[in-house]
């Protein structure tokens, strides 16, 4: 297949062709974490689609006419962009090696996320701009591939690739199709303490749910702090969570009800109250030490500190993201 690649077929040097995060779960994978299944719509594929519908020579000449100072300027260049991606029609091959490989990957459910080539590099790090769409069924993946394109210019995007100086610098986009982990509990981890800086603490946060909620900042999770070296839990923060995100379901069962149907990450998911449960430790104590051994194996793995994030279904912890934390000194 000339424009994806397995998970299998991608390690840490494949950031130029699969991205920062498609790299990273291909490393991981080999190194025999257990991370979901899947495969990179390679950035070449991003690549050929601008050049073959001519949508290169409209991008450069928007972009330059954006000034960063001037918010409307850059949400009106934004809002052209993205429009003209999403409603340019995929080649017809393009179109028929993602189906392909989504049918061999045999989810019913897939998360869409994009990894952008100049992700995590030494310039910038792209990693919570561009876009990720979760519960995406076989029928609209396609068009989640190209909002995922598109993501490159949301007014976020436009704006960091000013602020960064990288306004003619040549970001392109890969995109990431991952078997869907309808995670019980989910979130993410430090393998160093971001604020102390401490390389003997490891801080891991939990939350009830789908990890997009958690990574976007959208609930309160729990806190805990370990010592890597002794293996023991230094600290636990209970997080008040009031509501979850988890995938739509057709009925309820549970009694809890649904806050809305947001279209925070694509559309097929849904808030849900949580009551009392929310204010209760969602990972046991054998659970921490379980996921921070994880933790660790990764961070030998690579040589350095890891920002993880991770997801936990049917007695299981999966790693669905590491990147280096780019934050400590």
């Amino acid at each position: 297949m000339e424009h994806l690649k397995f998970f299998k077929d991608i390690n840490k040097s494949s950031v130029a062709e699969a991205g920062g995060k498609g790299a990273s779960l291909g490393e991981m994978t080999n190194a025999g974490i257990v991370v979901p299944p899947g495969f990179v719509i390679l950035a070449n594929a991003f690549d050929r689609f601008m050049e073959e519908t001519h949508l290169r020579e409209e991008i450069v000449a928007r972009l330059s006419q954006v000034n960063p100072a001037d918010m409307a300027s850059v949400e009106r260049a934004s809002r052209v962009l993205r429009d003209v991606i999403h409603d340019t029609t995929m080649p017809a091959d393009l179109t028929a090696e993602i189906l392909l490989a989504f049918d061999k990957l045999n989810a019913e459910f897939v998360a869409v996320r994009s990894s952008a080539t100049a992700e995590d590099s030494l310039v910038a790090s792209w990693a919570g701009e561009l876009e990720t769409y979760l519960n995406t069924t076989r029928e609209n993946v396609v068009e989640r591939v190209r909002q995922c394109w598109s993501s490159l210019f949301t007014p976020r995007a436009i704006f960091y690739r000013h602020e960064k100086n990288l306004v003619d610098a040549p970001v392109s986009v890969a995109v990431v199709i991952q078997k869907m982990i309808q995670s019980k509990i989910s979130g993410i981890a430090f393998t160093v303490h971001p604020v102390t800086e401490d390389h003997n603490q490891m801080i891991i946060e939990a939350a009830l749910g789908l990890g997009e909620a958690i990574v976007g900042g959208l609930v309160t999770p729990d806190s805990y702090i370990i010592n890597k070296k002794e293996k023991s839990i230094l600290d636990i923060s209970i997080g008040e969570q009031t509501r979850q995100l988890q995938k739509n379901t057709p009925r309820h069962d549970s009694g809890q009800a649904i806050i809305n149907k947001g279209d925070e990450t694509g559309g097929n998911n849904e808030w849900m109250q949580l009551g009392d449960k929310g204010k209760k430790q969602k990972l046991t104590g054998r659970q921490i030490i379980e996921l921070a051994a994880l933790c660790q194996r990764i961070e030998d793995h690579y040589g350095f500190p890891c920002d993880i994030e991770w997801a936990f279904a049917d007695e299981k912890f999966y790693i669905t993201q590491s990147r280096p934390i780019t934050t400590l000194k």
